[in-house]
């Protein structure tokens, strides 16, 4: 007599491939220019984004000529801007700004804005309470220390972890044989 186990695994198609997740603005942290943002100060910009249909544009550098992915999603939390965004890897910038990333070479991120209104700290630092937020930049140096990518997702989805799995049920599965 045999014992059977059945197993039936499905993977779905990536579809993930250049995403990545971070924080591109810190709340309540001078940044190396000695600037503060309150939290609220991306309320106004993101509506406003909102109701107009658009985003803030994703860029290398802070460079208007290397467009390198698109924002998915953008929102204002108790720890500053958290940001959601996917690599172009169909275009040369995309792809190397990506390639770089994955390599560890920089994870950095950084705001393009226009101050509408700000204030004066007690130590003479500006304190930023509404801002126009232009574009998002993935970045070697950013201005606030931990603007950061924080995740990243593969060229193929989640391989690595498949693959773990995979081989996790082959060592399952040999500790199942009848001996």
């Amino acid at each position: 007599m045999t014992d059977h186990l059945d197993l039936a695994v499905r993977f779905a198609a990536p579809d993930e491939a250049g995403s990545f997740t971070g924080l591109a603005a810190i709340h309540s942290e001078p940044n190396s220019y000695g600037e503060t943002i309150r939290f609220g100060a991306f309320k106004r910009t993101l509506a406003e984004h909102k109701r107009a249909g658009t985003r803030p544009l994703m860029l290398r550098d802070h460079d208007p000529r290397l467009i390198i992915g698109v924002w998915e999603d953008i929102v204002e939390t108790d720890k500053g801007l958290s940001v959601r965004g996917r690599f172009i890897l169909d275009t040369v910038a995309g792809a190397e700004a990506r390639a770089l990333v994955k390599a560890g070479a920089f994870n950095g991120l950084s705001i393009g804005f226009r101050a509408r209104a700000d204030a004066r700290s007690a130590n003479g630092g500006r304190v930023l309470t509404d801002i126009d937020l232009v574009e998002i930049s993935v970045v070697g140096l950013p201005a606030a220390a931990k603007a950061r990518i924080k995740t990243i997702h593969s060229a193929h989805g989640r391989s690595s972890s498949a693959a773990a799995f995979v081989e996790a049920c082959r060592k399952a599965s040999r500790s199942l044989e009848i001996r």
